[in-house]
């Protein structure tokens, strides 16, 4: 199946909330081996002005990721995910991710450009924090491409 060139534009809403917890951040600091103590202590990161632990900069991956599958398994799209390599990956970040937080993102598709069998499809995550009252305040932006193999690439 070949990729859908009407993607291009489309965008997916913000699904599932994401509740970030402290033992999540920390569990990522380990993995990625950041080591400040601002993700792993709650007294330190509040020396530094924030209310919970802070998450490394590219915990948002975690939330992105959620965001771009809803691309890759939308069957309009023609996406095999055996054939997508990820090619690139960008934050913007509007301010930390801490503990508490509860995030969502809308996924944009950005562009779709062929390429061979395949093509270049480039993704934009707009991660905010829910409030209280469900208002929506941007915490990063995530920009991604992927490539998805043409046929016997």
């Amino acid at each position: 199946m070949t990729i859908n060139p009407d993607l291009q534009g489309r965008s997916y809403p913000a699904a599932e909330v994401y509740d970030v917890g402290r033992e999540k951040i920390r569990e990522f600091a380990r993995a990625v081996k950041a080591t400040h103590p601002a993700h792993f202590d709650v007294d330190a990161a509040k020396a530094l002005g924030h209310t919970d632990l802070v998450a490394p900069p590219t915990f948002a991956i975690i939330i992105a990721q959620r965001a771009d599958a809803q691309l890759i398994e939308d069957p309009d799209a023609g996406i095999d995910f055996s054939r997508v390599v990820h090619a690139d990956q960008r934050f913007t970040h509007h301010r930390p991710i801490v503990a508490g937080d509860r995030l969502v993102a809308e996924l944009h598709v950005d562009g779709v450009r062929a390429m061979g069998g395949g093509a270049m499809i480039t993704t934009r995550s707009e991660i905010f924090a829910l409030a209280a009252d469900d208002s929506k305040e941007p915490v990063t932006t995530t920009t991604s491409s992927i490539l998805v193999r043409g046929e016997g690439q």
